[in-house]
């Protein structure tokens, strides 16, 4: 029996009907009437002439409706794009048309500035234009409208068959189409729910965009267990700490950047999270000093996931924290890991090569993109292009992009080495290290910093403090940028070559 998930919400709702499913601005459904709303919804979207196979786009922020256009798509067979509602009107045309969509709900700001480009997308039809107000807008109420909530046509489904397309919020180059199977969120459902420790009883918020892929680590496992799923706006620390408080929330994730506003909190205390069974840290590398603050407070509760949308993944446990804090975790079980050089050579432990995995999630590749999936998915193993090492106890330690890799001097700089040991200045709140041509080096570090409120050190006093502690002189730092805050994808990475742009531009004023 194949494993597809178009049928789940119409179980939980025979099941477990009356018990909380989702949560949103105040509001709560059971699963029963979850179930009606994506039912509505499914039976509107068939009207509209979506089938199976058909791509079904979002550019919508945070909202009960677009967690029902998840589900509702995928119970009728159509691939869920879901993208980010901060794109312009030409970056959102040009997912549109890469992924082939024939339908798209969207806002309608994003409506009105996508009308200039409608003649790149043949394949939506006028009225397959759906827009969102903030109280759901009357081109959302004139779509459903009359719709039944009975159960929509469900097609015969195959486990390879597509339940989505996440275009990566990559730091570099053009976003590329990853594609999910239904058999692949099968398992991000249960493999997370195993490695988080969540059960049917859970209680999992989410502060942050649902967009990026990211958020499907809880989201999956959440709504596979039939758990209760609250959801904000956005993420506001204060409003995540008192849903945590009078919720009883059990599991939380979050990105570096927010994690850090959370230690800013006088509010977040152990009291405040005594219901919390996890933390959860993804996206970006969270410094050390930065974990260890999470887990003097609130201790056992602190997991760290590394991974890929493309589907490697390695998770350091809550009772690993004490024995391996520094690294990434382990491969959990049924994935593979391998470090190897620049011919695929497998390096011993404790030698930096880049980071090569395989496993049970691992995506079936690039939409429309045969030879990059080719270059990025070898014989099974998923090339990430990040580098690191592994210990004699097989944890992972990350040492950056490969793309960041700076050469000084003719010696490898990981960027990541300068960043751990400057996220221990007093004064700064966050740092990022990029490199840029040297005369004489080739290549030198700069750090970006952004600043404590009140912090008074100059550049080049933080820069002294910094070189005075590095462990080699390729380490040092050529110059210290500050900044107000760091540039960020929608998934919470640091845009280095962002920064880099910055800096080369206020040089040259």
């Amino acid at each position: 029996m194949p494993i597809t998930l178009e049928n789940l919400i119409a179980h939980h709702a025979r099941h477990l009907g009356d018990c909380p499913a989702v949560s949103f601005g105040g509001e709560t459904l059971n699963w029963r009437e979850f179930d009606s709303q994506v039912n509505r919804l499914a039976n509107a979207l068939h009207r509209a002439g979506i089938d199976k196979g058909d791509k079904v786009a979002t550019a919508l922020p945070n909202s009960l409706e677009l967690l029902t256009i998840y589900w509702a798509s995928v119970s009728i067979g159509a691939v869920l794009v879901p993208l980010s509602p901060l794109l312009n009107a030409t970056g959102l045309a040009n997912l549109l048309e890469n992924a082939e969509v024939r339908l798209v709900f969207l806002t309608a700001a994003l409506n009105s500035d996508l009308a200039r480009e409608r003649e790149r997308l043949p394949l939506i039809e006028a009225r397959n234009y759906i827009v969102l107000g903030e109280d759901g807008g009357p081109a959302w109420s004139a779509f459903i409208a009359d719709s039944p909530t009975t159960p929509p046509p469900r097609p015969a489904m195959d486990e390879q068959d597509l339940f989505n397309i996440v275009y990566s919020s990559g730091t570099t180059g053009l976003p590329k189409g990853i594609m999910h199977s239904h058999l692949v969120r099968a398992h991000y459902g249960s493999h997370c729910a195993g490695w988080f420790r969540m059960t049917r009883d859970s209680v999992v918020l989410h502060t942050g965009s649902i967009v990026f892929n990211g958020a499907f680590v809880t989201l999956m496992p959440c709504f596979f267990l039939g758990a209760h799923y609250i959801l904000h706006p956005q993420f506001d620390v204060e409003s995540m700490i008192e849903t945590v408080r009078r919720d009883r929330v059990t599991h939380i994730m979050m990105v570096p950047a927010q994690i850090i506003a959370l230690l800013q909190s006088e509010n977040f205390t152990a009291e405040n999270m005594a219901s919390l069974e996890m933390l959860l840290t993804i996206g970006a590398p969270l410094q050390q000093t930065y974990k260890e603050q999470v887990n003097a407070i609130i201790p056992r509760r602190f997991y760290e996931l590394y991974g890929l949308t493309e589907g490697f993944v390695t998770v350091l446990d809550r009772n690993d924290f004490d024995r391996y804090a520094d690294s990434v975790g382990c491969p959990p079980p049924g994935f593979d890991m391998r470090i190897v050089d620049d011919q695929g050579v497998d390096l011993p432990p404790g030698e930096v090569g880049e980071i090569v995995g395989r496993g049970p999630a691992l995506s079936s590749g690039y939409y429309r993109q045969p030879q990059l999936t080719a270059e990025t998915f070898r014989k099974g193993w998923l090339y990430t292009g990040d580098l690191g090492y592994a210990d004699e106890d097989g944890f992972l330690y990350l040492a950056g992009r490969k793309k960041e890799l700076i050469i000084s001097g003719g010696v490898n700089v990981f960027p990541q080495d300068i960043e751990a040991i400057a996220a221990r200045h007093e004064s700064l709140l966050e740092v990022a290290v990029f490199g840029i041509e040297s005369d004489k080096w080739g290549e030198s570090p700069v750090a970006a910093v952004v600043l404590k409120a009140g912090a008074q050190e100059s550049p080049a006093e933080i820069a002294a403090w910094i070189n005075a502690r590095v462990e080699a002189r390729f380490q040092k730092v050529a110059d210290v940028y500050p900044v107000d805050q760091m540039p960020r994808n929608v998934a919470g990475k640091t845009l280095k070559h962002e920064l880099k742009d910055r800096y080369l531009a206020d040089r040259k004023q």
